[in-house]
């Protein structure tokens, strides 16, 4: 089922109303600080009456960026061409 968004898979807990699913969501969301995409509620094997939250998070995208000559890049897309050229002509350790 879909809850505000959140994938919910509630397995051990026939009776649960809606309102304590949105209730998991939101302690769940403010514990990290990506968005949670998927949720999985459990009883915990380990503690008698307590409840186990497995939870999925959306990937974020990030861009690499990278000193090359004395410039902090993701690309080099925008550069001129005679900073592209001084960028082919480096030489370039590993």
């Amino acid at each position: 089922m879909w809850i505000k968004d959140v994938e919910v898979t509630v397995d051990g807990f026939d009776d649960m109303a809606a309102d304590e699913i949105v209730r998991y969501i939101d302690y769940v969301q403010s514990k990290v600080q990506d968005p949670v995409t998927a949720l999985d509620i459990r009883p915990a094997t380990d503690k008698p009456g307590k409840v186990e939250l497995r939870y999925t998070q959306k990937t974020v995208k990030f861009e690499r960026i990278r000193r090359i000559t004395g410039y902090l890049v993701g690309t080099i897309g925008r550069w001129n061409n005679a900073k592209k050229s001084e960028e082919q002509e480096r030489v370039k350790h590993t």
